[in-house]
């Protein structure tokens, strides 16, 4: 980790983008809808950053409308994840649900099965590296984690993100790409750690690419629960690494709202079961006919 203060400006860019991840994370968890974040002398000091580099992060939350910063005030968490659920879940934090409680009740069971198809990793390595701890400290115990993630292709030409009018303009791909294989080798990792230090006797880790552009995120949760989300395209002003703003045309990942979808067993025509089953065939068919 980078000192306080000693960040050069690649390496502050780099640092304000995995505070800004790590801070993500947090909010609508350990920062509710409505709460303040801590002071920034102590959310500096607790995440090992300057000032200057806290300050980069929290911009960026603000440009993508989790945050807003007033001067003397400090920020204020105004948008969290939302689920939309006809289970009793959908109350747990005053009618907003964030994904956690759904992957956190996942891994509790002895055997966790999670298929996820996603534009980016960095929702789910939030996710897992909570998950890992909890296994770490001894207050779940899943026997077997599988996990298939499906990827955009990396040579696919996608309408987003990039930079508001100039199509030729590559920083926003090469961007998404570094955000998308960080995340992608923090969460394998974390997950090959537990097998290797013999927490989880059995780990299955396996991320495919397909020629496709996400229009949504979907998450199968041991073969009875689906969360699915389309992508909202938004514009917003993103510093890049080399300290230039830009108009970026992006979309909401994090913040964008998923629904809710359980099986019934005992019912094959509930519109839950429907849902579940038709898009876990829909991953099956991507993932065995598309994917490299």
């Amino acid at each position: 980790m980078a000192g306080r203060g000693g960040e050069s400006s690649g390496g502050g860019g780099r640092e304000a983008q995995r505070v800004a991840d790590e801070l993500r994370a947090r909010i609508g968890h350990v920062y509710p809808l409505g709460s303040f974040l801590p002071a920034q002398r102590a959310l500096a000091m607790e995440l090992g950053v300057s000032r200057d580099t806290l300050q980069r992060a929290l911009r960026e939350l603000a440009n993508e409308g989790w945050i807003e910063s007033r001067r003397g005030s400090g920020s204020r968490v105004v948008k969290v994840q939302r689920i939309q659920s006809s289970t009793a879940k959908a109350t747990r934090v005053r009618g907003q649900v964030t994904l956690a409680p759904f992957i956190s009740e996942a891994f509790e069971q002895p055997e966790v099965t999670l298929d996820v198809y996603t534009l980016t990793s960095e929702s789910l390595d939030a996710h897992i590296r909570l998950q890992s701890e909890r296994i770490r400290g001894g207050f779940i115990s899943p026997q077997r984690i599988t996990l298939r993630m499906l990827l955009p292709d990396p040579s696919l030409p996608l309408p987003y993100p990039r930079v508001k009018g100039d199509v030729d303009d590559s920083r926003m791909r090469e961007r998404l790409l570094r955000i998308t294989e960080t995340h992608t080798a923090s969460l394998v990792g974390a997950l090959r750690d537990l097998r290797t230090e013999r927490l989880v006797p059995s780990v299955d880790v396996q991320v495919r690419h397909a020629p496709l552009t996400p229009t949504f995120k979907l998450y199968l949760l041991n073969e009875v629960e689906a969360l699915h989300g389309m992508y909202e395209i938004i514009e917003r002003q993103l510093e890049l690494t080399d300290g230039e703003v830009v108009t970026a045309l992006d979309v909401l990942g994090l913040g964008a709202t998923l629904t809710h979808h359980v099986k019934n067993p005992a019912d094959a025509g509930a519109p839950g079961t429907v849902f579940v089953d038709s898009m876990q065939q829909w991953f099956d068919s991507v993932w065995n006919h598309l994917t490299q």
